[in-house]
């Protein structure tokens, strides 16, 4: 656990929250650092961080501009010239891939980081209130919760309208009930240490004991939970591109690539293939690094426990 020491009475409260910051990054770093001893972390760091890559330098590798039709070779099988092939304008499939990553990987990781932030606050919060606010709050993320992720989506898109921003607001939205219940378990195991009730014997407000005293301890559950809504904000919002809610064209969107390319399943499969692949390696990767750190913050015990 990472306990806090007996602050001064007059502190600032900026510097306070860098001191949470600095020390939650540590935790992170330390926990992918150990995921790396484990199976899943050697396999899905590598991934995870080749997609990073593509996210930031796709379009710069990319062989070909993203919209660019060679017309004379129309559903191209993959060849030398082009390597995963082209679609029905001619496009180069490897470079939509390249330089569509970015757009799914941003949209994805902003809705997570909303979610996880709406969430913390909201089960943080509530967990350390207590009582009938508790209750209420709870009832109320039951009840997002008993909605279909995806039904939600297309809910809160249809009212708001499909654009990059809605996206990033819908999947946060759809996430924060799931995020919220699980720091709210979190932060009521950390509630009722000493540490927590020494800052409340000391007259700490209620603002800096959540954010200085309990959000430390809870980061390794909130990485973990991280992590994993990451892969389904990513199934999210390639799923809302296959429906036409996601990127819109001709910028290129992976679940749009798929949706336009069922017609050609049979005469040019490899068009469908490519972006689902790319769907399915990043949602492999992202779910074994989660894997390898939730392992690694068994491994100090376990060692403890064998010397």
């Amino acid at each position: 656990m990472i306990q806090t020491a007996a602050p001064t009475s007059n502190r600032n409260l900026g510097t306070a929250l860098a001191g949470v910051l600095v020390a939650s990054g540590r935790c992170i770093w330390r926990q992918v650092g150990l995921a790396l001893r484990t199976g899943g972390g050697r396999i899905g760091l590598p991934l995870v961080a080749l997609y990073l890559t593509l996210a930031l330098f796709g379009p710069l590798l990319a062989p070909y501009p993203a919209t660019e039709f060679h017309l004379t070779h129309q559903l191209s099988p993959p060849s030398w010239t082009f390597l995963l092939g082209t679609d029905e304008y001619g496009r180069d499939i490897l470079s939509r891939l390249m330089t569509g990553a970015r757009s799914i990987i941003l949209i994805s990781s902003l809705g997570a980081a909303l979610g996880i932030v709406l969430g913390a606050l909201v089960g943080m919060s509530s967990a350390y209130k207590g009582g009938k606010t508790d209750e209420v709050i709870m009832r109320v993320m039951d009840g997002l919760m008993s909605f279909p992720s995806l039904l939600l989506a297309l809910l809160v898109l249809t009212t708001l309208g499909a654009n990059a921003q809605n996206i990033i607001l819908t999947i946060g939205v759809v996430f924060m009930p799931r995020v919220a219940r699980v720091m709210r378990s979190a932060t009521l195991s950390v509630k009722a240490l000493e540490f927590v009730q020494s800052a409340r014997l000391r007259g700490e407000s209620s603002f800096y004991i959540i954010f200085r005293e309990i959000l430390p301890n809870t980061v390794p559950v909130l990485t973990v939970e991280a992590s994993v809504r990451l892969s389904f904000a990513i199934l999210l919002a390639s799923s809302l591109g296959f429906l036409g809610l996601g990127v819109q064209p001709p910028s290129p969107d992976w679940g749009l690539m798929i949706s336009e390319s069922r017609r050609f399943l049979t005469a040019a499969p490899w068009v469908a293939l490519a972006p689902a692949g790319a769907v399915a390696t990043l949602v492999i990767g992202v779910n074994l690094l989660a894997e390898g750190i939730r392992q690694a913050q068994r491994l100090p015990k376990m060692e403890e426990e064998l010397s």
